[in-house]
């Protein structure tokens, strides 16, 4: 039970707890051949070496135990005994029969060994201790042998781990406890009872004096050396002194145990503390740096040879350090010695590149960090980093593996471009790195380093391997590198090597017979097979002949241990690491062995158990087996832990092979994964039958317990690892989906202690196996909360948030996993501690739609895109330079191409997807092969040899002829698409550059219009001109863009004031638009052009243009790009409001989708097959869409409105916005059936809507000054209320909070009117005021009160309070910029305003004053959008144009709650307990706000926030500090107008 406590204390800090009791459950050293106390001895100092705190605890009471004879007896000593001896013949026999000569022990040993068979070993053992022991004490006597030999015939195994864990032990005073126990009155109770057990006795029944003198003296040195460890504990004499029913031996044991467990904590915190104060941020990092330098020296032990291709190496790192070149890849078989290689190769590297430079070591696969390419180059990153001086990768770039992948790339040039010393990265054994599940290429390799940077790996040969991606991606041969076996001499030496270290030889009959099974043999591998082999022959035995092969070998291996220690031992032991995902600690090794109950039943077939309440594997049975499997066994550093796995790709085959056939391998699945899952943990007992008992038996196996928290910040990262892979394995797939794809506990816990990508990797790995499309539901739907994840960071309530909102539309439609995980997070939600948002409907972009993925890349603005669709690459430009390549099946990058240094204006791709042209503001073009990632050749384009900069860039790649076409400036030059040679070069006028050139490739011409309206034709083959021609209907205009028309060899450009214009054999056909033309698209013989706000969509033919669209595609800002869907049935258009559309062309454009882009003005589109990519020149983002989803989308169906001009009804039954195309018309939509239900004519453009529910009217606020209030119960009886003005616009409306007040506001003019209940409808009567502002700024948000008081705020950041009734005006502190949202309190005595510089005021109406003020800054997007208050007037909900929700508490200014709901939300609604709010995505939010009653423990709403700064401050507290005397750091406060924003906030919650 103590234990237990321990355990779970230690868990709590990130520990393991293991107990090592080698005692229990092995009755006699016979066990295991009389290693018990060897084996004992390097348990204590495994202990000592990896314990975090106790390390050893020994219970010393009044019993000092027996004496083993020593196991082995050195030559010189084996002579002094047997001196002494000489005259007992019959005790000289039995020394002699029992101990053997080992002469291959060096120097030579005698050997224990055990009884014949059949003898008793009982009597036998005691006499031969007996005889050694007076042997050793004549032979001290005359000095033949030392004390401390001496002591090796009188120490009890109890006197041992004492000496080694406490007395001899630097660390003892921190990490041993030795509990001693003293009973009083002993010695005068001691001769009366022989049977009392508690004291050591002879055979006869007599005191061992001998042995209590030495328990003495042992405890009389524990005294004197170590006090600090002592804890005493004295017991008054008793004759049941060990009865359960004597009351002072319980307590005793109470106060032991009560005490052990404090101690033990204490010395756990202690050890917690020191390192927190040495401040070992980056602990991680340097003991991985240690793991590899000690595997590194380990590798290197035995190294013999190699020395002419090392010499080779050297020279090759030489002659490239100072040029670009590619990896060095070593290849060979397993186990031919390329890792001892690269570590010997490290070494030398400072002789060969200076003492200065840089070697970074991996050894892959032996570490956590080791293991996958992420943890790996996040490693080698912050190494690099700190070795060179240069600033560490930040949070948000570790926080997704393609910037991890940018990173590293980037990180590689600066590294050569500072001129820094030598960087030397050396990678071993690339088979071993877990490679993303499906990964299709290797990414994150460079496989170009540039000088300074060298990267040598090593993988095994042989098809299938690693070395094989990396040979199809390596161009240079000489970068391939064979790694040949040894000589068969040199095999030799390095035998020899091996056996001398390990202070062994071999008789010349046993070394024939080695080498004879090994004739010519140079691999290492097999050698050090071997090796293993011969270092356990004796010279007295006859080994067998060894195998052959590293195979064969292998097997012989195992088939050595299963003679030692039973074949199912073995076989469980090595199949249960191998079928780890990453391994087992010793501790879940023994856990593991101990629900096994094959493996129980055979330890315990000789004996019974020490205990009738629990059963437990023997530990010194593993014990014994792992000493002897030696090197076979690897430990690895993983989350904290040292982790056992095997430490041969040869040997984990074999035990594949041998142990796991396919049955056997699900039963080894099976029993781990009930293990991590806790199923027998925590009390609950297993039925099992033993051999010497024949009874079931129900007991517990004390496991440890399997929380996935053990505290509240400490995940149980190894079940998290290691449960999904074994439930899979063991095809438990149900469970597999119930605890863990489908547990809203298990999800939440991986993405928190690890990250979302670990979590999307679990599915993935999941997926092949499952065929289940709720299990793709919720992999998609946790893809698309990445964009949160990145601004806030990962956090409990966000995820809940995010999958709920996304999943509840398939709730009730998919209830095996999907119904079942939302009912679960509004669970969670029911019982959550702090402030948050409760989803009560879906309301974000649900899974299965257009929306694939949202990527983010390490570089800035987006400039230049273009799809590789054979091999699902999509190649994008950067403002920085930077040429991404992206595998979109697997959503990373493939290759960061560097060399640009400017803007990225232009890239084509071309040769099946597999080749790339880039042009750039630097004037070069650069060709790329994207399959290696390396540059195929740079041009310097001349075009534009003038210092101003071109206005335009045009890349043209005509496959079929092999040239690619350029044009910058007033120059066109035509290159070798093979050979970049220079085809011809079109010079032009300086003063008349080219705007807008095209290849017209069936009649092989090269067209271009200048900016003064000149169109050229020239030969595509030759560039002779062929004619030019002024296109005089467009004259004054300047060409703004242009597409080719292939089928008919014409080109369609576009002019700034609207006109377009078809250009073939010099003919021009014109017509005029009416605005500045920005996008033409053309799919062949259609054509788009978006001038404006306006998409007009053509067929062109030999006559001219024709109107393929009676009515044009309406946007509410300036189209930006636009491009036609896979079969031109779709056409998508981006536009400066950051919205994406998605029209039909077969059902006469009408609007199929609104999507969100990423924040900025749309300026990029780029069709690759179904797949649309949608960019901006502001924002590093992209996403990608899927046209095959477009039009069928998944759970309700959202609404289109683009205005943000929304209102809602019915508590959001009904929405109401203008009518997508015909803005005088109001589409009433239906929340519950997902689809228009009726329209409203207005007969002129809608401004604004509002609704009075309780009354139910809308009013419509119109363009032409006019309000029409419709009632929403009839569509007969609608009233008009007339402008004040002629033709004046109406800017906003509010109603009261009782809906008897209407406030009309205009640009300068603001009518009250009263509203009243009438039959059969309500009256609306008025106006009862009218005031003007007799400002020159506008209005631009409105307010009403029921007592005629109106709070208005004004374009220029002005805000106002007007009271009607005495004409008098009240002007408040006026914010920064416009007043964007005011909003009055339910009980009228608040009002809040918001701006768009993002301040938020909560203002006292009664003194117009303001209480609160928050302020707002987003590194990417601020200002507030909307806002108002509960019904209880106790919270503020804010909607942020960042796209996310706020929640305020009016009380005290705090801030509450933040969302991120992905979209701008246009207005909110106050509900009974939350809110309504619909969002430009289409969708209302629906929202309950729940907050304890208490906030003690509240949790800071920002405390993940990456992007984000917020300041509060409270104007009462301003005036106790300026009361106070506090000093005021930016002045003081004003009483009015815009001086009082530059003051200093006196609350300050800052974020960063």
């Amino acid at each position: 039970r103590r234990g237990k406590l321990c355990r779970t204390f230690c868990q709590k800090h990130g520990l393991m707890f293991e107990v090592v009791d080698l005692r229990w459950g092995v009755p006699n050293a016979e066990a295991t051949n009389y290693l018990t106390t060897e084996l004992c001895l390097e348990e204590v100092d495994r202990c000592q070496k990896t314990s975090v705190g106790p390390a050893f605890v020994a219970l010393l009471g009044d019993l000092y135990g027996p004496c083993p004879p020593p196991a082995l007896i050195e030559e010189k000593e084996w002579e002094a005994l047997r001196a002494q001896l000489a005259a007992r013949p019959k005790d000289l026999e039995l020394v002699a029969r029992r101990f053997r000569r080992d002469e291959n022990a060096v120097p030579p040993t005698y050997v224990l060994q055990a009884p014949r068979a059949g003898e008793a070993c009982g009597p036998e053992e005691a006499t031969l201790t007996s005889v050694l022991h007076s042997g050793a004490q004549e032979a001290w006597r005359l000095g033949l042998i030392s004390q401390e030999q001496w002591h090796r015939y009188h120490r009890s195994v109890i006197e041992w781990e004492i000496e080694r864990g406490v007395l001899s032990s630097e660390s003892a005073d921190r990490g041993a406890t030795v509990f001693l126990r003293e009973i009083q009155d002993l010695n005068k109770h001691i001769l009366e009872d022989c049977a009392l057990r508690a004291v050591d006795r002879l055979a006869d029944g007599c005191l061992d004096a001998e042995a209590q003198s030495l328990l003495g003296g042992l405890k009389g040195r524990v005294a004197g050396a170590r006090p600090g460890v002592l804890k005493l504990h004295q017991l008054p004499w008793s004759r049941d002194l060990v009865s359960p029913r004597n009351k002072a031996h319980a307590r005793y044991l109470r106060e032991l145990s009560e005490q052990f467990v404090a101690r033990a904590n204490h010395q756990v915190l202690e050890h917690l503390r020191e390192l927190e104060v040495a401040g070992q941020e980056l602990g991680w990092l340097y003991q991985e740096i240690r793991h590899h330098l000690w595997q590194s020296a380990e590798a290197t032990r035995a190294f013999c040879g190699r020395q002419e291709l090392l010499a080779r190496l050297g020279q090759r790192l030489r002659q490239d350090d100072g040029r670009p070149h590619a990896p060095l890849v070593l290849s060979g078989p397993a186990g031919v010695g390329k890792t001892a290689l690269l570590c010997k190769l490290a070494g030398q590297v400072p002789g060969l590149l200076g003492h200065k430079a840089v070697t970074v070591l991996r050894l892959l696969g032996t570490s956590q960090m080791s293991s996958d390419p992420r943890s790996l180059l996040k490693g080698i990153c912050f190494q690099v980093c700190l070795a060179y001086g240069l600033p560490l990768p930040p949070a948000q770039v570790l926080a997704a593996h393609s910037r991890v992948v940018q990173f590293f790339h980037v990180l590689l040039r600066t590294v050569s471009c500072r001129n820094f010393e030598s960087l030397v990265l050396l990678l071993d054994s690339l088979d071993d790195l877990d490679w993303a599940p499906h990964a299709r290429r290797v990414p994150w390799l460079p496989l170009t380093c540039p000088p300074k940077v060298h990267l040598v790996l090593s993988a095994c040969s042989g098809p299938g391997g690693a070395v094989s991606a990396v040979r199809q991606v390596l161009a240079d041969p000489g970068a391939r590198w064979e790694v040949t076996p040894l000589s068969g001499n040199l095999g030799q030496e390095m035998v020899q090597l091996l056996l001398v270290a390990a202070r062994r030889a071999l008789t010349p009959v046993q070394r024939d017979l080695l080498w004879a099974s090994l004739p010519e043999c140079g691999h290492p591998g097999r050698l050090r097979l071997a090796f293993e082999e011969a270092r356990q022959w004796a010279s007295f035995s006859v080994p067998a002949p060894l195998a052959t092969t590293a195979e064969e070998a292998t097997h012989q291996l195992c088939a050595r241990l299963e003679q030692t220690h039973g074949q199912l031992l073995v076989g469980r032991v090595l199949g249960y690491i191998v079928s780890s995902r990453c391994g087992l600690s010793e501790a879940e090794l023994k856990d593991v062995l101990s629900l096994d109950d094959e493996v129980l039943q055979a330890a315990y077939r000789d004996w019974t158990p020490p205990s009738k309440e629990l059963l437990r594997f023997p530990p010194l049975l593993w014990v014994r087996l792992r000493r002897d499997l030696g090197y076979c066994l690897a430990r690895r550093p993983a989350d904290g832990f040292t982790l056992l796995a095997i430490g041969h790709r040869q040997l984990a085959e074999v035990v594949r092979e041998r142990y796991l056939p396919g049955p056997e391998r699900a039963k080894r699945h099976s029993v781990l994964a009930d293990f991590f899952s806790g199923a027998w943990s925590q009390g609950t007992k297993k039925l099992i039958t033993l051999p010497l008992v024949g009874k079931p038996l129900n007991l517990d196996r004390k496991v440890a317990p399997q929380p996935l928290w053990f505290s509240d910040t400490v995940a149980n990262v190894r079940k998290l690892k290691e449960l999904p892979h074994h439930l899979l394995r063991s095809g438990r797939l149900e469970e597999l989906k119930r605890e863990v794809l489908g547990n809203m506990s298990w999800i939440s816990c991986r993405a928190i202690s690890g990250d979302i990508e670990d979590l999307l990797d679990d599915f993935d790995r999941c997926a092949p196996y499952l065929d289940c499309p709720e299990v793709r539901l919720v992999r998609e739907a946790l893809q698309l909360c990445r964009p949160a994840v990145e601004l806030r960071g990962m956090e409990r309530s966000l995820l809940y948030t995010e999958l709920l909102a996304r999943l509840c539309f398939f709730a009730a439609s998919h209830r095996a996993l999907v119904g079942p995980l939302c009912q679960q997070a509004q669970s969670w939600f029911r019982v959550c501690p702090h402030p948050v948002l409760v989803p009560l409907a879906g309301f974000l972009q649900p899974p299965g739609g257009p929306l694939r993925a949202t990527l983010t890349g390490c570089h800035k603005g987006i400039t230049a895109m273009a799809w590789g669709v054979e091999e699902m690459l999509l190649v994008v430009g950067t403002q920085d330079g930077i040429v991404a390549v992206w595998d979109m099946e697997d959503q990373q990058v493939t290759h960061i191409l560097t060399g640009h240094t400017g803007e990225v204006r232009c890239v084509e791709v071309f040769a099946k997807g597999t080749r790339a042209i880039s042009a750039s503001k630097d004037r070069t073009l650069r060709w790329w092969d994207l399959f290696s990632g390396q540059e195929k050749f740079t041009i310097w384009d001349d075009g534009a040899n003038t210092p101003a900069e071109p206005r335009s860039w045009s890349l043209r790649v005509d496959e079929a002829n092999k040239v690619v076409y350029s044009a910058s400036g007033s120059k066109i030059h035509a290159w070798n698409l093979e050979t970049a040679e220079l085809v011809f070069r079109i010079p032009g006028d300086a003063s008349d550059p080219w705007v807008c050139t095209a290849v017209l490739a069936p009649q092989a011409r090269l067209m271009a219009v200048s900016e003064r309206g000149v169109a050229s034709a020239w030969s595509s083959a030759t560039g002779k001109l062929q004619g030019t021609r002024r296109l005089s209907s467009v004259e004054g205009e300047t060409p703004a863009c242009a597409v080719s028309v292939q089928t008919q060899g014409r080109l369609v450009t576009g002019f700034s004031n609207g006109s377009i214009s078809l250009v073939g054999n010099f003919t021009g056909y014109n017509e005029k638009i009416k605005s500045a033309l920005k996008v033409l698209q053309s799919p062949s013989p259609s054509a788009v052009s978006g001038f404006g706000r306006s998409v007009r969509i053509f067929l062109a033919d030999s006559q001219g243009f024709h109107r393929f669209t009676a009515t044009e595609l309406q946007h509410e800002d300036r189209v930006q790009t636009a491009v036609f869907g896979p079969r031109n049935n779709l056409i998508v258009t981006g536009s400066l409001d950051a919205l994406i559309q998605v029209w039909s062309l077969s059902e006469q454009g009408t609007l199929l989708h609104i999507l969100e882009g990423v924040g900025a003005p749309v300026s990029l589109l780029a069709r690759g097959g179904a797949l649309v990519a949608s960019a901006s020149w502001q924002s590093s983002s992209f996403k990608v869409w899927d046209l095959a989803n477009a039009g069928k989308p998944l759970g309700s169906a959202p609404f289109l409105d683009r205005t943000g001009l929304t209102a809602v009804s019915h508590n959001g039954g009904y929405v109401y916005f203008p009518k997508t195309g015909d803005k005088s018309k109001v589409a009433i939509w239906d929340s519950a059936e997902g689809e228009e239900q009726d329209v409203l004519d207005t007969s002129s453009e809608v401004r604004c809507l509002e609704v009075a529910e309780q009354l139910k009217l809308l009013f419509t606020g119109l363009v032409s000054g006019t309000v029409l209030v419709f009632p929403l119960n009839s569509r007969q009886d609608v009233m008009c209320i007339p402008p004040p003005e002629a033709r004046k616009a109406i800017n906003c409306m509010a109603l009261s909070k009782g809906e008897d007040r209407l406030a009309v506001a205009y640009d300068n003019i603001v009518l009250v009117l009263d509203v009243s209940p009438g039959d059969p409808c309500p009256v609306v009567d008025g106006p009862t005021y009218t005031f003007y502002t007799q400002l020159p700024e506008t209005i631009s948000s409105v307010a009403v009160l029921r007592d005629y008081r109106v709070v208005y705020g004004m374009t220029a950041g002005g805000l106002f309070l007007y009271e009607c009734a005495h004409a008098k005006v009240s002007p408040l502190e006026a914010h920064r910029g416009r007043v964007t949202c005011a909003e009055v309190s339910h009980g009228e005595q608040l009002a809040v305003s918001g701006s768009e510089e993002g301040v938020l005021c909560l203002w006292d109406l009664q003194v117009c004053r303001w209480k609160f003020e928050m302020s707002y800054t987003s590194s990417y997007c601020r200002g507030v959008q909307c806002a108002c208050f509960s019904k209880d007037d106790k919270y503020v909900f804010a909607g942020l144009k960042d796209r996310s929700i706020i929640v305020w508490s009016v009380s005290d200014g705090t801030l509450l709650a933040v969302q991120f709901v992905h979209a701008v939300v246009n207005r909110i609604i106050p509900t009974s307990n939350g809110f309504i709010a619909p969002t430009r995505h289409g969708y209302l939010i629906r929202e309950r706000f729940q907050c304890p009653s208490s906030r003690a423990s509240q949790q800071d709403p920002l405390k993940n926030f990456k992007k984000a700064v917020w300041m509060v401050k409270s104007r009462q507290r301003e005036e106790l500090a300026a009361a106070a005397g506090a000093p005021q750091e930016l002045g003081s406060e004003s009483a009015q107008g815009n001086e009082s924003k530059s003051n200093k906030r006196s609350q300050v919650c800052l974020i960063v």
